[in-house]
């Protein structure tokens, strides 16, 4: 009975509100702990720049100067687009994940599909980047032709900075501490870094390209595409290329789960969206400048110790292919195709008819791009 008044005198005493210091308390450490606006934008413009930025050159190649910089700001405005989709459709269902907003309009199918897409699409960029680390540190060989790695070139040619053993380490002591972390926004700090040393590559080149203009050296550029060489649906194969570079969708939720305001995230990814389009301008145009024609699939391959513009093959898989079939398969899917899907579905009732027409673009968009890309690769 004595222990009962207890109780019952404790659940009395105990305050309905909390006090006006312990709520400032915990505030405050929510606001420690949420993730700012420029983190988000560091974190969206790595998804873009990265492995993309070294292939915009070779589709300034293929199509030209103008319609190379029309299609990076077409793909980047439909994007934006889809990114619009998925923070509205977040916004109004209880998903707060991009598999948990499609299994709403489409069921588990849905979100097992979109769950697959990102496993694929994630293998594949590893493959990207390794192949294009593997480039850099340890070079490659065909036929008679050597390119020699940065690390053959400063410590010779050893059995521990072959490709296999270098790779093996960039992964376990590089690539495995970064994915650890369980927030996004802990790797804000990496992903400025890697803004910042982009710029520095675009600077190089830029650099590279006018003081090779200044001496008559620069390759003849084109306007439009050269259709000597290409043909129609070659150009067509371009857009899957753009699309893997833009492809931050995945990542979208995660960052806007740690925004201290998730309405901020549209904001994040239209910031992130014009740096990299700047930045694709920028290195696209100077790359092309200063390779012409020779220009590679993957533009630090064009970069040699002995000569400034020496073009060397490779024997590795091209990644220009990756780009190509990752753009054209499930990060298509995982960009155009279930955004556009979900808003056609609207269970929510919250699509207006513009949102419906720009979904109709954007899926046909991906699926005529996407099928001609594949087809045109096998008959090829």
């Amino acid at each position: 009975m004595m222990n009962q008044t207890q109780n019952d005198a404790r659940r009395l005493t105990t305050p309905l509100l909390q006090d006006a210091a312990s709520l400032e308390n915990q505030n405050s450490s929510q606001a420690d702990e949420a993730a700012s606006i420029s983190g988000a934008v560091f974190n969206i413009s790595t998804t873009m720049i990265g492995a993309g930025i070294m292939s915009v050159p070779a589709t300034i190649k293929v199509l030209g100067i103008l319609p190379g910089f029309l299609s990076i700001l077409a793909v980047a405005f439909f994007t934006d687009v889809t990114v619009e989709f998925l923070l509205r459709y977040t916004q109004s269902g209880k998903s707060i994940t991009y598999a948990g907003i499609v299994a709403e309009s489409f069921g588990a199918c849905g979100s097992v599909a979109v769950q697959i897409c990102v496993m694929i699409t994630n293998l594949g960029c590893l493959i990207i980047y390794l192949i294009m680390i593997g480039d850099v540190l340890c070079g490659s060989q065909s036929g008679e032709t050597l390119h020699l790695g940065i690390l053959q070139q400063w410590f010779g040619i050893h059995w521990w900075n072959s490709r296999a053993y270098a790779l093996l380490f960039i992964v376990l002591f590089i690539m495995l501490p970064l994915v650890l972390p369980k927030r996004v926004d802990s790797l804000r700090h990496t992903s400025a870094i890697s803004i910042l040393l982009a710029v520095l590559f675009v600077v190089i080149s830029s650099a590279m390209a006018i003081h090779a203009l200044w001496e008559g050296k620069t390759q003849k550029l084109r306007i439009f595409p050269d259709f000597s060489k290409v043909s129609v649906f070659d150009l067509f194969t371009i857009v899957p290329v753009l699309v893997t570079g833009f492809g931050i969708q995945i990542n979208v939720h995660p960052i806007r789960a740690e925004l201290g305001k998730p309405a901020d995230m549209s904001l994040a990814a239209r910031i992130s969206l014009a740096i990299s389009v700047a930045i694709y301008f920028a290195i696209g145009f100077f790359g092309y400048l200063l390779f012409g024609d020779s220009i590679m699939p993957d533009m630090l391959v064009n970069f040699d110790q002995n000569s400034d513009t020496k073009i060397v093959a490779i024997a590795i898989p091209n990644i220009w292919y990756f780009f190509q079939f990752m753009g054209s398969t499930t990060i298509v899917c995982l960009s155009f195709i279930f955004p556009g899907a979900i808003i056609l579905r609207d269970v929510h009732g919250i699509s207006t008819t513009r949102d419906k027409i720009m979904a109709i673009l954007v899926i046909l968009l991906a699926v005529v791009t996407s099928t001609i890309t594949i087809s045109n690769n096998l008959h090829g």
